[in-house]
């Protein structure tokens, strides 16, 4: 991309969010930490919406959210088109690669409210703010949930490659990371303690970066794919489920057992059919691509 490698999109988009919500915190502590007309009578540290409200605070606020976002959302897209031209492991059946969809989806939503709500400050619209906060926190988690589920599925069906289980269990760590303290965010806000629920906002904030930040290990395969030689062969799940089928059979009568296996390259080695038997096991092909070990 550009010469650029893939991962540079969540990395940006961590550093460019990072940039942000560090300019408007230490912009707002030099200038004596001042109490805005947004904040409550008893509030004396500011919510990120109540810096972003501001005349200088504002432009900021929409610059850095709405950089960090199109560039969060490209890398979504981009995984899609890696795993489908086989820069990255490809998915094994229709329902990995709707669950990548709806993550992708979700995560536009989730993008779509941040922005939405940085324009739409908390001082001239509070309603319209709290509610796209609520589209955003509530995108990105379910986003999450999907793009979980899809890479469990992965980490099944390619065992040989650790990263996949990493990437799996670092999400799952935030979906809880952050329910529990949206929720804690909330309860909170409707006890009108402002100050610790101003704290917990910058810590979601903060979270959320270490999120943007995992996608960076999912693109380091591609790094290693560019040349079409060395990228993963398609799957066909049918086969190898003919092939397990065939197997059973076999192994039912004490017969040979042909199995073509489900991994699918340019070579003429993959879809070869290897009688099988309990005394001796298939030769391996001659002509597999090159195993890719991240």
């Amino acid at each position: 991309m550009f010469g650029i490698s893939y991962w540079f999109l969540p990395a940006f988009s961590g550093v460019v969010w990072l940039g942000t919500l560090v300019g408007m915190l230490g912009a707002w502590a030099a200038n004596g930490e001042p109490h805005y007309v947004s904040m409550s009578a008893n509030q004396d540290i500011a919510y990120i919406s109540d810096i972003g409200a501001t005349s200088w605070g504002k432009p900021l606020f929409i610059t850095g959210s709405a950089v960090a976002q199109v560039c969060f959302v490209a890398a979504f897209l981009s995984e899609r088109w890696l795993r489908h031209r086989g820069r990255l492991t490809h998915n094994y059946s229709t329902g990995e690669k709707a669950m990548s969809i709806c993550a992708s989806i979700f995560a536009i939503i989730g993008a779509a409210g941040l922005i939405t709500l940085t324009a739409c400050d908390t001082r001239r619209f509070p309603s319209v703010h709290d509610a796209m906060l609520v589209v955003f926190i509530a995108g990105y988690i379910i986003s999450a949930i999907f793009i979980c589920a899809e890479y469990q599925r992965l980490g099944i069906k390619w065992r040989e490659y650790r990263i996949l289980r990493a990437s799996f269990w670092i999400k799952l760590t935030f979906i809880f990371i952050e329910l529990a303290l949206a929720i804690a965010f909330a309860v909170l806000g409707d006890q009108a303690r402002y100050n610790h629920a101003a704290i917990l906002e910058w810590v979601i904030s903060l979270v959320y970066i270490f999120y943007t930040w995992s996608f960076i290990i999912d693109f380091l395969p591609a790094t290693q794919t560019k040349h079409k030689d060395h990228r993963f062969p398609p799957i066909r799940a049918q086969d190898d489920e003919l092939a397990m089928d065939t197997q059973h059979q076999g192994n039912l009568t004490n017969g040979p057992v042909y199995s073509n296996g489900g991994n699918y390259g340019d070579a003429s080695s993959y879809g070869s059919q290897q009688p099988m038997s309990q005394t001796a096991r298939p030769q391996p092909p001659q002509n597999v691509a090159p195993s890719q070990n991240f």
